[in-house]
């Protein structure tokens, strides 16, 4: 009888995504190696302190302070790079694929800041780098696009790529509370880190966009293109007034594909409450994949995680183990696309403006003529009571526009000695 292969498993951290991973394999072992036909030997995990105490019970024999010892560890042969960060991150990747190792990375910033260089030194040394859990946790997003989907092309993909922005603005528009009251309670309850600004200014959410448009649009990750914005501005008014005009306020990470080029940004957005994606609420995630011959797709769940994150590590890990690989972007990369990217001011859409006014005669002329200026009409307009020589919100929705003709419009408005505060602007989707 022929002895079962054995594939060593080596982890460069053991944070909260290495505990899960670990944990699961503890679980799962029996089964998975069953499916595998492989016998499965975690063999070490790199950490910064080996003497302290974690919600995992590992061998101290297993555990070293030093990652690029897995990462050149001839007994191992796939390394889970799940320490996060650029520095260290990218010399135990490069290092092991150098040595035609597989890696497996949850590090959608590594991948934007250094995916040309690591996906070309996989193809130089025969190794193999799998990325799933990067973008949009558990949900087997990556796969979808590049194995399910790979028989349509994508006019547009989207969606909430976010779990702590989508908790806020959910606890926002259920409870009637402002933003900062609701990120100091995502703090408390571990939704939201101390810093919490990679997330509620936009920057986890375009990594992962940039990402997801390689994917969709077979061509470069350009993260760099991406236009990104965070939630900050939104306030209480605006989720209601967004409430009363039949939206909710989603976060959304969108690529589009046009003749123009591929535009890429990430903002806040008012979307129909009747469309699916406007009821995806607390820290889930969802995409929507528009194929030319599937149609739309709708992709749901949890975003973030020990569990989800880990599920994601581990489902490469096993495609992997079974010699299943396709190429990283779903093309050679003398395939990709040379598309260009499409500027921010070039969009073109409809848009939601909240002014805060000095309610007394000739404002709104005022206002309506700076966007009528610059070639702007307006769909509706709502000003509740009066309250003369008092600010009072006055709110603006447009048809669609171009996006520089309307930053020019409002700084104009901006100017007004009548507009007591800062605009706010949100752009509207279809959904």
């Amino acid at each position: 009888m022929t002895a079962a292969r054995t594939i060593g498993i080596g982890l460069c951290g053991l944070g909260t995504v290495g505990q899960g991973v670990w944990k699961h394999f503890g679980r799962m072992r029996p089964e998975l190696e069953s499916r595998l036909g492989a016998r499965i030997v975690l063999r070490r995990a790199a950490v910064r302190n080996p003497s302290r105490a974690r919600g995992v019970s590992v061998p101290p024999s297993k555990l070293t302070g030093d990652a690029m010892a897995v990462a050149t560890d001839p007994a191992i042969q796939i390394v889970c790079e799940l320490i996060g960060g650029t520095g260290i991150a990218r010399e135990v990747t490069l290092a092991a694929l150098a040595r035609g190792k597989i890696v497996v990375s949850a590090n959608k910033a590594l991948i934007c800041a250094h995916g040309a260089e690591i996906f070309a030194a996989a193809r130089r040394h025969g190794g193999h780098f799998l990325f799933e859990a990067s973008v949009a946790g558990g949900i087997p997003l990556i796969k979808a696009v590049r194995e399910g989907l790979v028989a349509n092309r994508f006019p547009r993909i989207y969606g909430i790529l976010n779990g702590t922005c989508n908790y806020i603005l959910t606890q926002m528009r259920e409870r009637g509370r402002e933003f900062a009251e609701v990120l100091a309670d995502a703090q408390k309850l571990g939704y939201a880190e101390a810093d919490p600004s990679f997330d509620i200014d936009g920057i986890d959410a375009a990594h992962k966009l940039a990402i997801l448009a390689a994917l969709a649009f077979g061509r470069p990750v350009a993260f760099d293109a991406v236009y990104v914005e965070g939630i900050r501005r939104v306030s209480a008014l605006d989720i209601a007034f967004a409430t009363e005009l039949g939206y909710r306020i989603k976060l959304l990470g969108i690529a589009s594909h046009t003749e123009a080029g591929i535009e890429t940004r990430v903002h806040p957005c008012m979307v129909p409450h009747s469309a699916p994606i406007a009821r995806v609420d607390g820290v889930f995630n969802a995409v929507v994949a528009e194929g030319d011959f599937v149609g739309r797709v709708m992709l749901e769940g949890r975003g973030a995680g020990a569990g989800p994150t880990a599920s994601a590590v581990v489902a490469d890990l096993i495609d992997l183990a079974r010699n299943r690989w396709t190429p990283v972007w779903g093309a050679a990369a003398d395939a990709l696309s040379g598309a260009p990217s499409v500027p921010m001011s070039a969009h073109f859409g409809p848009y939601y403006i909240r002014l805060m006014v000095v309610d007394r005669p000739g404002v709104i002329a005022d206002v309506t003529a700076a966007l009528r200026d610059h070639g702007i009409s307006l769909e509706s307009m709502l000003q509740r009571g009066r309250s003369p020589g008092e600010a009072v919100p006055v709110v603006l929705v447009t048809h669609e526009t171009k996006e520089s003709a309307m930053r020019e419009a409002v700084a104009r408005i901006s100017s007004l000695d009548t507009v007591m505060e800062e605009p706010t602007l949100i752009r509207i989707e279809a959904g």
